[in-house]
């Protein structure tokens, strides 16, 4: 009899996660109640800011208690509802966390059309992570024709597709990426004009940046932080823009370690802008009109990095705060019906 695989928060990390934070359960399946669907979860993203809701600090979204399954966004199929906007057999992208199967009223939930394009992909290219891209680049970044965009963790669901619509903008786009394998598909595959490997350069990081972007920085993307935003912030342009997306290399830290001296933006007049993308979901429409086509088109490429089981997502998301996934993290919990 099948049960409702779940991953639950155990304890709260103290630096980086460990399988002890973790604990791999079986429930039963829950039943939906008037207005609420069963959906069975198929794809599941694993993405950075989830280390954050670990955390008992309090943070710009609600931490998830100890004994709850972990959050995430899914895409899963409905297969049983009491919810006249859902029925059995649809497909829909929601946020139903680290479980196999999950009840929702739907106010979150997103039907999604197998035929338009592969269901995971609205967890990646087509769902937050370029939602994200787009508007951190095109919103605060604001890329002119001509102008230089440097993002990190190029390879990454994010960074990668800043890239591609820098290129699409008329920009120069410049990668910083861990590992050679990474760097050559930034810009072998999706177009970006040269691509640092911070892990290769160690100290020569900042004289390689410069050589890729030899007329400076006017927009930089940052997801990372540390010694990549470092030898970042001296060679921004005056009036340069800094989309503050993550700082991956922090998130495990327990103490802050120093960092660049921000004395320079003030220098430079630069604008950097922490944001969120989950308060700027009501520009979505804006977003569907210039991601998707290019998508489609081709002119926007992506990767996936799939994991198979639910029981694999924890070994799987401590690799991810260490960089060692290529492209968009998912975990298949179910096979897929669409894909062939």
């Amino acid at each position: 009899m099948a049960t409702n695989r779940r991953v639950l928060l155990k304890s709260r990390p103290e630096g980086e996660p460990t399988h002890a934070n973790f604990d791999v359960v079986e429930h039963p399946i829950p039943e939906p109640k008037d207005g609420e669907y069963l959906s069975r979860t198929i794809w599941m993203s694993l993405d950075p800011y989830m280390r954050g809701r670990m955390a008992e600090t309090k943070g710009y979204a609600a931490n998830v208690n100890l004994g709850d399954a972990m959050v995430g966004g899914t895409v899963g199929q409905v297969v049983k509802s009491k919810n006249s906007r859902f029925k059995e057999g649809d497909f829909v992208a929601e946020y139903s966390g680290w479980q196999s199967y999950a009840v929702s009223d739907g106010a979150m939930s997103m039907k999604l059309d197998p035929d338009a394009a592969p269901l995971s992909l609205a967890l990646s290219v087509l769902g937050m992570p370029g939602m994200t891209a787009w508007w951190g680049l095109m919103q605060i970044g604001k890329p002119k024709a001509g102008e230089t965009v440097v993002v990190s963790a190029a390879s990454g669901a994010v960074g990668s597709v800043v890239g591609q619509l820098a290129k699409l903008h008329g920009c120069r786009a410049v990668g910083l990426a861990g590992g050679k394998d990474k760097c050559d598909y930034v810009v072998k595959e999706l177009g970006f004009d040269a691509c640092v490997d911070y892990r290769a350069a160690g100290a020569n990081l900042f004289k390689e940046l410069r050589a890729a972007a030899p007329k400076g920085i006017d927009v930089y993307f940052e997801n990372v932080g540390g010694a990549v935003q470092a030898a970042v912030v001296p060679q921004l342009n005056d009036f340069a823009r800094v989309p503050l997306c993550g700082l991956i290399s922090q998130y495990n830290e327990m103490q802050m370690n120093p960092g660049p001296d921000w004395r320079l933006l003030l220098v430079k007049r630069a604008t950097v802008t922490g944001f969120i993308v989950s308060d700027h979901f009501g520009q979505m429409a804006d977003f569907w009109k210039e991601v998707p086509p290019a998508v489609k088109a081709g002119k926007i490429k992506y990767r996936e990095d799939i994991v198979k089981g639910i029981e694999n997502a924890p070994e799987a998301f401590m690799g991810l705060l260490k960089g060692r996934n290529f492209g968009k993290l998912l975990v298949q919990v179910a096979e897929d019906p669409t894909r062939k």
